[in-house]
């Protein structure tokens, strides 16, 4: 038997995954279909050379071709002429994943053939993905399909991202377009390549520096990129939702989906991006249905698209500062000053990452310490030293996935048993490989490198060589902006029957006690990592988001 090599194999697998992507992205389309889709549509007759959308559009619409040819084009840059992306012929249409998440376009469509066509709204392209479940996975797959082959091509080049490898800044900016999934390039730069810069007339003090459609946004910030693609929440007129989740881990996720799967208006809100600390996981292996595991950032990632898949208007970066009941609302106010009228809130916040008292971590953090041991964090340490601290789940899928990367790993340990807080399967891998070497009873005590970390002196075995230290030793609930909630000693909110005696009395008009997950201000809930006596695990925490809705809906009752 003629063996074959596993690298033919995953290339004969990624061509197959490659070509599936592709017949996806343009869909045959039966008379039914077509017929049902256009139904959504509004008729336009367009002329050979005349732009459907373009480049930088905030706003722009669905395109059905049903005479006539569109080209997609990524735009001139500075550096770069004009590209073709692909043509669209007749019985098909014209859009990609933006559409559903708000961002502005990021290539124009343009005809090349005279005919007639069809605008369907993103208002309108929300009822089609509500109303009809066949055109809405067909539509859906299309969307995503195109997301992934654009990713990969010049299409990348309309957002561009540089700087230091180095640099905290540039790490921030990356993450949060890996995380919101945006068609990027990101380019690291090496300490000895800062020089160049000056041709392109930006300056080391400049950086990072977001290119978008050829256009320098320096000293970006992930923020600063979000209002520019159209990402950042825009108030509209007297507009009351009814639910606003504040934080978009698994909790705020799942909250948001069953929320508007079941009919609700709904709001995501998120201080970086969608995932919280799930997103910074290497891998899920006991969460339910995935039985050879799961990325953190493939599960998030699924989840987003879910959540676009049923209307979730979702704005990151986006921090709430302030929540306040104003009599049949709730006003959330935005570290921006902008403001949020709800009818409901969902409070997923989550929790900040803890980290030790020691000089020079500032000076470290995202240039050699992270919260996270993700493909992103990996590339910062590239088959070097590293350490991890921790001795929960968290650092133990961690010290694997490094080491499995090539990264030799000392993991440090505060108790002197390993099982006390980790799964035995991972005890037992852990124990087994020979890359990792497990350091218990044992503590960070020193930091040391020049601008970026290069050693860590642990108090059991002394100084050792180390790219990257990171850091899995919990956190602390993200409440301190909820004064007005009832809290426990520790930060974490009370819910349900848990909320102090005190703080009943408010209830008495009410005529009731807080329902499943409302805090002690009425129609405020809280699920997952925030809430008192959760249980601080991603299926969980799903579990949480996806039942406190159910509270919501009796909540809302009321106020009819």
């Amino acid at each position: 038997m003629t063996g074959v090599s596993s690298s033919t194999g995953e290339a004969a697998m990624g061509a197959m995954k490659q070509a599936q992507i592709e017949r996806m992205a343009k869909p045959p389309l039966s008379d039914a279909q077509w017929d049902r889709l256009t139904a959504f549509g509004d008729p336009q007759d367009v002329a050979e050379g005349e732009y459907l959308f373009r480049a930088g559009d905030l706003d722009y619409d669905l395109i059905l071709v049903d005479t006539g040819e569109v080209q997609i084009v990524r735009d001139a840059l500075s550096w770069v002429g004009e590209t073709v992306i692909g043509t669209m012929g007749p019985r098909s249409f014209v859009g990609e994943l933006g559409l559903l998440n708000g961002q502005g376009a990021f290539l124009s469509a343009r005809a090349t053939k005279a005919g007639r066509m069809l605008r369907v709204s993103r208002a309108s392209l929300r009822l089609l993905m509500a109303e009809d479940d066949e055109l809405c996975d067909l539509v859906l797959h299309a969307l995503w399909a195109r997301r992934e082959m654009l990713r990969r091509g010049p299409a990348a080049l309309t957002l561009k991202l540089v700087g230091p490898r180095s640099s905290r800044d540039f790490l921030s900016l990356r993450r949060f377009a890996e995380r919101l999934d945006l068609v990027h390039t990101a380019v690291e730069l090496p300490p000895d390549g800062l020089d160049a810069l000056a041709d392109h007339d930006i300056a080391p003090n400049d950086l990072p520096v977001a290119f978008i459609q050829g256009e320098p946004l320096r000293r970006a910030t992930p923020g600063m990129v979000a209002e520019r693609l159209g990402l950042s929440y825009q108030a509209q007129a007297d507009e009351v939702v009814d639910l606003v989740v504040i934080g978009g881990g698994p909790a705020g996720l799942a909250a948001a989906i069953y929320g508007a799967s079941e009919g609700l208006s709904t709001v995501l809100l998120d201080a970086v991006a969608p995932g919280g600390q799930a997103a910074a996981t290497s891998r899920i292996e006991n969460f339910l249905g995935f039985p050879f595991g799961v990325s953190g950032g493939d599960l998030i990632g699924q989840a987003s698209l879910q959540a676009l898949k049923f209307g979730v208007r979702v704005y990151a970066p986006c921090e709430a500062r302030e929540l306040r009941s104003s009599g049949d609302t709730l006003d959330i106010t935005l570290t921006d000053g902008r403001m949020l009228r709800a009818r409901t809130a969902i409070v997923t916040s989550g929790a900040a990452y803890r980290t030790l008292d020691l000089d020079r971590w500032g000076d470290f953090e995202g240039a050699g310490i992270f919260y996270a041991a993700t493909p992103l964090e990996l590339r910062q340490v590239l088959e070097s030293p590293v350490v991890v601290v921790g001795g929960a789940n968290s650092a133990g899928q961690a010290s694997l996935f490094l080491a499995a990367n090539g990264c030799p790993v000392h993991l440090v340990v505060r108790g002197s048993d390993l099982g006390t807080r980790m799964s035995s399967y991972l005890v037992d891998r852990l124990l087994e490989d020979r890359r990792i070497e497990v350091h218990t009873h044992s503590h960070v005590v020193g930091l040391d490198g020049g601008a970026t970390l290069e050693r860590v002196s642990i108090d059991s075995v002394g100084e050792v060589p180390a790219r990257g230290l990171f850091c899995f030793i919990g956190a602390e609930p993200a409440t301190s902006w909820l004064g007005e909630l009832d809290r426990d000693a520790d930060g974490f909110l009370r819910t349900g029957t848990d909320v102090s005696v005190q703080s009943l009395q408010r209830w008495q008009g009410l005529g009731r006690e807080p329902l499943p997950f409302e805090t002690s201000v009425p129609r405020i809930f809280a699920a997952g990592d925030v809430r008192r006596g959760s249980m601080k695990r991603v299926a969980a925490a799903v579990g949480e988001g996806s039942s406190a809705v159910a509270s919501v809906h009796r909540a809302l009752a009321e106020l009819r």
